[in-house]
């Protein structure tokens, strides 16, 4: 599959603060791919300098092929953009404050209509801005952003600040974007649920450097597979495991116990309850534990939490 979004060793400094350090990642056509780091972690600094908006102190970014900082102006064709500030006018109509940018870049009215259509806000186009809820907002920037038809969105935190419902919505029109209208969608968060809920493709990002990548699907595949444990008395049931010589990991709603080295699922499964019973536990489940983003993002931080203590 080729590259919609690439970037090479990408760094970028703020006088002797390095917010983004040698970054090299790849977005795939038509993925919706989750940018996932807490705040802080230069995610938004680095999706800045793949839109063109500020330079890399070293390093380059592509989009479609063209190189950022040879051809900002080409690059920005291919890509539309929604940050965190929209700068809409309250006091004109969404349509108008669509029209504005329309007329700067050469489109005609019939774009409005069209992107209007993809958000679902056709029947709320011609109400003031300064009246609109902030989904609604949202959903306006993504259609400005969508102008043009370019075939690469970049969106910074879009369901930020969004109630349930409003984040649900967004999460199902992110969703559809690739199949609707062939866009590659490069999502930005820090929410953990949003992303898995809403991503095809995640890399994570701390202290400005890419620490994971890949298809979500497959980074969950490779995870090893664990047991999940519901039982009646689960103090009981760690005592019990630990004698055995297992780890259990206490979460909400249960134990999570690893399988070790070479062991079938059923087996391991029958083996545990045979544990729980004689150490006195009852049982009340047993089963596959579901594998999450969360697992993924904590395998990590454990990985290079082990590093650090290694140096």
């Amino acid at each position: 599959m080729s590259a919609a979004i690439e970037t090479q060793g990408l760094s970028r400094r703020f006088g002797q603060r390095r917010a983004v350090d040698d970054l090299s990642m790849t977005v795939p056509e038509r993925a919706v791919y989750g940018f996932l780091g807490r705040n802080g972690a230069g995610k938004t600094t680095t999706l800045k300098m793949i839109l063109g908006l500020i330079r890399p102190s070293v390093g380059t970014a592509r989009v479609n092929g063209i190189d950022v900082s040879r051809d900002r102006i080409g690059a920005a064709r291919q890509v539309g953009a929604l940050l965190e500030a929209h700068g809409f006018y309250g006091n004109l109509t969404g349509r108008e404050n669509l029209g504005l940018t329309a007329t700067l870049i050469g489109l005609r009215n019939s774009e409005i209509d069209r992107v209007l259509d993809v958000v679902e806000m056709r029947a709320d186009a011609d109400r003031k801005v300064g009246g609109y809820s902030l989904g609604m907002r949202q959903r306006l920037g993504l259609a400005r952003a969508m102008l043009g038809a370019p075939p690469i969105l970049v969106l910074d935190e879009p369901t930020n600040g969004l109630d349930p419902d409003g984040i649900a919505d967004m999460r199902r029109f992110l969703r559809s974007l690739p199949e609707r209208t062939g866009a590659t969608v490069l999502l930005s968060s820090h929410l953990l649920g949003e992303i898995e809920q809403t991503a095809t493709h995640v890399g994570v990002v701390n202290d400005g450097r890419l620490v994971l990548e890949g298809e979500l699907s497959r980074l969950k595949a490779d995870l090893a597979p664990e047991i999940l444990l519901r039982t009646g008395d689960d103090a009981r049931a760690v005592q019990a495991l630990l004698a055995g010589g297992y780890s259990p990991v206490a979460f909400e709603g249960g134990l999570s116990v690893a399988l070790r080295p070479g062991q079938d699922l059923d087996q391991a499964a029958a083996e545990l309850v045979r544990v729980l019973v004689a150490g006195g536990a009852p049982v009340f489940a047993v089963g596959p534990k579901p594998r999450s983003l969360e697992d993924i993002y904590r395998g990590v931080a454990m990985s290079r939490s082990s590093q650090a203590e290694a140096a």
